[in-house]
């Protein structure tokens, strides 16, 4: 399906929102913005990149999306990055930091990076800015925790970030001491995306009995790759509580990205303690499922999100703009998109999520009055028309 152009976001976004980005994208009409991933299947930033590069060519930026080349090794060597940024337990060592430095080389000699701003998401890129050209605003976007990093691996990243000309965070508490200047950009959803998009009852009950589950009790779900910072065996504990007292069912819906190389064996954990439970649904989509994940997430009664770290988490958003009450961990974004008590609930513990789950359960009323607060807020803050914006004054700013 072809992406949709701005004005077909005119009656979603708040009013206005529409002639003020027409407006606002003549200030860097023609300039050319290349963006820079690890991968264009998986996760949150290849979706959000799939939906804000065509609308940044659709106001007149000249907009480009470059991915690493495939390469297993750096691969490892870049996730392993990625997890001791977030904190991880597991060390980095100087064989793993070797891989990372010759899958970069190779990157480079394969990439043709050049325009007017460059964006590279995320650590697996980052040491492109090594061989970045004379010419062009170069930033360093940031989609992950890196408030508490092994020191370590702050250490190796730094000395490329500080190479940039700017960068940017998801939440100002992820930010660290850097010599250069930092912005504050929310990642955001696209509505009219298949993940996001309106569904019939008829539809939503055709693709569930497809996926095998039945829809003959209260649904919690759990929508987020097989990561142990995503806490799928926590979630299962919490609905083992649960169901001591609510006949429930529990789906859990999985599947790692194209670059971690841990989903494979988080997955098996996960499967085996589900394995006695008939109750328990574990489903592994490929990236490319979206329309899958709608409806589960419109069946769902109470949507789960228990990560203990996090990056952004917009499976959370996903859920509340289909009115759904969300019960989340207090990790990284998680804690800007829900408003306690009244666009969800953050929980500390596995009993904490139980109990958040069982009060919802209880009280229709509540999930819907939450459920309402929940997509209205999301109208307004996490939709893909305010990053839009936001880039496009990042752009003006930088630029001129």
């Amino acid at each position: 399906m072809s992406a949709p152009l701005l004005e077909e976001y005119s009656e979603i976004a708040p009013s206005g929102t529409v002639d003020f980005l027409r407006r606002l994208s003549e200030r860097v009409r023609g300039r050319r913005c290349v963006h820079v991933s690890a991968t264009r299947a998986g996760g949150g930033v290849a979706e959000i990149l799939h939906r804000l590069v065509p609308l940044l060519e659709d106001v007149g930026v000249r907009a480009f999306w470059e991915v690493l080349p495939p390469d297993e090794g750096f691969a490892t060597a870049a996730k392993a990055l990625h997890n001791a940024l977030q904190g991880g337990d597991k060390k980095l060592d100087e064989d793993l930091l070797e891989i990372y430095r010759a899958g970069t080389r190779r990157a480079a000699r394969e990439l043709l990076i050049n325009g007017d701003m460059v964006i590279i998401h995320d650590p697996h890129p980052a040491a492109l800015v090594d061989v970045r050209p004379a010419e062009g605003v170069w930033v360093w976007r940031c989609h992950a925790d890196v408030s508490q990093p092994q020191r370590r691996a702050w250490a190796f990243l730094r000395q490329f970030i500080v190479k940039y000309d700017a960068a940017i965070y998801s939440l100002p508490r992820f930010s660290q001491r850097l010599p250069i200047p930092q912005f504050l950009i929310y990642p955001s959803i696209d509505p009219l995306s298949d993940k996001n998009r309106e569904l019939s009852e008829d539809e939503v009950g055709r693709i569930l009995d497809r996926l095998g589950v039945p829809q003959d009790k209260p649904m919690l779900l759990q929508v987020s790759r097989f990561n142990r910072f995503k806490d799928p065996l926590g979630v299962i504990e919490a609905y083992r509580i649960v169901k001591k007292r609510d006949d429930c069912r529990l789906v859990l819906v999985g599947g790692g990205d194209t670059d971690d190389p841990e989903g494979e064996a988080v997955s098996a954990e996960v499967h085996e303690a589900a394995s006695h439970d008939p109750d328990i649904h574990v489903i592994e989509l490929p990236p490319e499922a979206r329309v899958e994940v709608n409806a589960l997430q419109r069946a769902a009664t109470v949507v789960l999100q228990k990560s203990t770290r996090e990056g952004f988490g917009l499976t959370v958003a996903e859920a509340m703009w289909k009115r759904k009450p969300v019960v989340g961990g207090f990790a990284g974004g998680i804690t800007t998109q829900i408003v306690y008590d009244v666009t969800g609930y953050t929980v500390n513990s596995v009993e904490g999520a139980a109990f958040r789950v069982r009060q919802l359960l209880a009280d229709p009323a509540l999930r819907e009055t939450i459920g309402r607060d929940a997509r209205e807020f999301v109208r307004h803050n996490f939709l893909i028309t305010r990053q839009l914006g936001d880039v496009l004054t990042l752009m003006a700013l930088l630029l001129e």
